[in-house]
């Protein structure tokens, strides 16, 4: 609510708007109504509201993530929508603490323990969250000085949380105390050394590494950074993280053929000196229904689907048809992404082949080099 209140007096004197996003999760039945509540109070100010309800989430193993899978699903979805690029969120230091908590008890690494990042690129929309560093007794007490009223979502007290037991044990409601303030210091200096890594790993690549629209990267002969190495499979595979650094270090310093977090490194061949890294097929995803905007293999983007009916998988096999085509080898054929209708390929759009109407790019979940790391 505070950072609805602050984006719209920022928006304001710079003659915009901001779209207040309330998401409802189905999982208590009250929320609805505090949902229509709070956009009520919002709607009072003269700033637009909107409530998102997330459909079939249940309780079970997982909740949490899946909870916020599908929140951010429907935020972006609606930022998309409304042509909105930027999408704020009010996590703020309390949350940053629990973040970092969380990653440690996880036995997460150095990168994790950083944890959220202040700004965060995505297809749709840049995620920005400026209360990082801001202590959540501020933004009540700014909210009571300008008799805005809220609503404090039980689900932060309850047990079963993970979350909600830290901050139980954390005992700083306020979020002022010695130990949040050191927590969220260690963050911010984790979150430097993250960023300066990303601008590394950036720069690395941009020297060693090729990357090709048909979703293969060819990278340079010699040792190579295991971060950049690291990114390099994430991006090919499709993968939401990096493969942990002991698992890459004797790769990077000795390339060789191998097979690694869903991706194959060969040598390059005809494509050049070095190395070919391309997706393991073995590793790849089912066909899915192909439909705009949907994602394949955590690769490929379907940006236009002409017709109805068809999916979208790997060419596999059928790589056999088109081995004369542009000379690329089997290994990036299999993992092209074919367009089928009935089982027969109607397109293979990286091919040229087909209908020139489906238009489909290697938009992998996570580019090798983005945006480094901004801190709160």
């Amino acid at each position: 609510m505070a950072l609805v209140l602050l984006a719209h007096h920022w928006a304001a004197s710079r003659g915009g708007t901001v779209l207040a996003l309330t998401v409802d999760h189905g999982l208590r039945p009250e929320a609805r109504e505090e949902a229509m509540l709070t956009l009520d109070r919002l709607a009072a100010r003269g700033i637009e509201g909107r409530i998102l309800t997330v459909t079939g989430l249940t309780q079970g193993p997982g909740l949490a993530e899946r909870a916020r899978e599908a929140r951010y699903r429907l935020l972006l979805d609606a930022c998309a929508a409304a042509a909105i690029p930027h999408l704020l969120l009010g996590h703020h230091r309390g949350d940053q603490v629990e973040t970092v908590m969380m990653r440690a008890l996880s036995a997460s690494g150095a990168r994790g323990l950083s944890g959220m990042a202040a700004l965060t690129e995505t297809r749709f929309a840049r995620l920005l969250r400026p209360l990082l560093d801001v202590p959540p007794v501020w933004l009540r007490t700014f909210l009571t000085a300008r008799n805005m009223a809220w609503v404090e979502d039980p689900s932060n007290r309850d047990p079963a949380a993970r979350r909600a037991r830290l901050r139980a044990a954390r005992a700083d409601p306020d979020g002022t105390g010695e130990g949040t303030a050191a927590v969220a210091a260690a963050a911010r200096a984790a979150g430097l050394n993250r960023a300066a890594a990303d601008a590394r790993i950036a720069h690395v690549l941009a020297e060693r590494a090729m990357f090709r629209p048909e979703g293969h990267a060819v990278l340079t002969p010699g040792p190579i950074a295991p971060e950049a190495l690291a990114a390099l499979l994430r991006t090919i595979a499709g993968a939401a993280h990096a493969p942990p650094r002991d698992r890459t270090a004797l790769l990077a310093r000795d390339p060789r053929p191998a097979t690694l977090w869903g991706a194959r490194i060969m040598a390059a061949g005809r494509l050049g000196s070095g190395w070919l890294v391309a997706r393991e097929a073995r590793a790849m995803a089912g066909p899915v229904e192909a439909r705009p905007n949907t994602v394949w293999d955590g690769r490929f983007r379907i940006v236009t689907a002409p017709e109805q009916g068809a999916t979208v998988g790997p060419l596999g096999a059928d790589a056999a048809l088109f081995r004369d085509r542009r000379g690329l080898p089997a290994a990036v054929l299999h993992g092209l992404p074919a367009v089928r209708r009935d089982g027969r390929v109607i397109a293979v759009p990286h091919m040229g082949f087909g209908d020139t109407r489906w238009v489909v790019l290697f938009d992998p979940r996570n580019p090798a080099a983005c945006a480094p790391f901004v801190v709160g």
